[in-house]
């Protein structure tokens, strides 16, 4: 599944060639199809992303909408496991394969296949979504103060609060196991035994990473004085620290693998201490 820094990429890329476009919107594969012709025709005022969630904004058919216009429909898009934008020049070629939705702007268009969830909200839906969703560290918006607040107060491990995406939004298995590793966190440390003082590094760190990734658009946790050579051209095997290691990078003792949160965990358990 996609991390945030992927879906911001996407909110981002697709802003950039689509915004303040009158788009045509179809469902090749027909299960978008009722939906697609109530948007096709009408303004992309943009995307914005919420952690793992993509949500399109739609002005009306008569004219190009401003910034800060109020969306007249909007559109949620989780990719889940599966889900995969592909972005062609025009005239786009035929369908590949179960394409939910295609959207024709006036240079480019993008096929959706497989997305996990792909429907229209209304106004009401769409607060209750953004309440769900936790502070995401790529928002300028976002208040850490939820986050630690849902922190200390719970017993469940970190590893596991990391994941839950109520708590923090755009966290995944790989950015996880990397953050933990870079602070010297032990997976299994409850969350009301951190510190504040801990709290904010990690935050601080999980800002920091995910803009590297939506950067380079790839998950990147190395020091960037431990290398010499440019970030864009690191290998997957460079770019990690302690995912799917099987030594550690920093005292060479074996990388323990277990299951947190029903996902497997990487920690090297002599740099990552328990209590904070």
């Amino acid at each position: 599944m996609p991390e945030g820094h992927s879906v911001h990429r996407v909110a981002r890329d697709h802003c950039l060639a689509f915004a303040n476009q009158k788009m045509i919107v179809l469902s090749p594969q027909g299960r978008f199809e009722a939906e697609a012709k109530k948007i096709s025709g009408r303004h992309l005022i943009g995307a914005e992303a919420f952690g793992k969630h993509l949500v399109y904004l739609w002005g009306t058919k008569t004219r190009a909408p401003k910034v800060d216009a109020k969306p007249a429909a909007i559109m949620h898009v989780h990719l889940g496991l599966y889900g995969k934008f592909r972005l062609h020049k025009n005239p786009p070629p035929d369908p590949r394969g179960a394409v939910r939705v295609r959207m024709i702007g006036y240079e480019k268009a993008f096929d959706l296949n497989g997305p996990n969830t792909c429907r229209l909200l209304s106004k009401e839906e769409f607060r209750t979504l953004k309440n769900r969703i936790g502070a995401d560290p790529l928002r300028a918006d976002a208040d850490p103060e939820l986050a630690w607040q849902k922190i200390t107060k719970s017993r469940k491990a970190i590893g596991a609060l990391l994941l839950d995406q109520s708590v923090v939004a755009g966290i995944g298995n790989i950015y996880r196991a990397e953050i933990l590793f870079k602070l010297g966190i032990h997976p299994e440390t409850k969350g009301c035994e951190l510190s504040r003082e801990t709290f904010d590094e990690l935050w601080a760190l999980s800002v920091e990473l995910l803009q590297i990734g939506l950067k380079y658009n790839r998950i990147i946790t190395v020091d960037r004085s431990d290398i010499d050579k440019p970030l864009s051209r690191l290998t997957r095997a460079e770019r990690l620290l302690v995912y799917k290691k099987s030594r550690c990078s920093n005292c060479g003792n074996r990388v323990r693998q277990w299951e947190v949160a029903a996902r497997k965990m990487y920690a090297c358990e002599k740099c990552q201490r328990r209590v904070a």
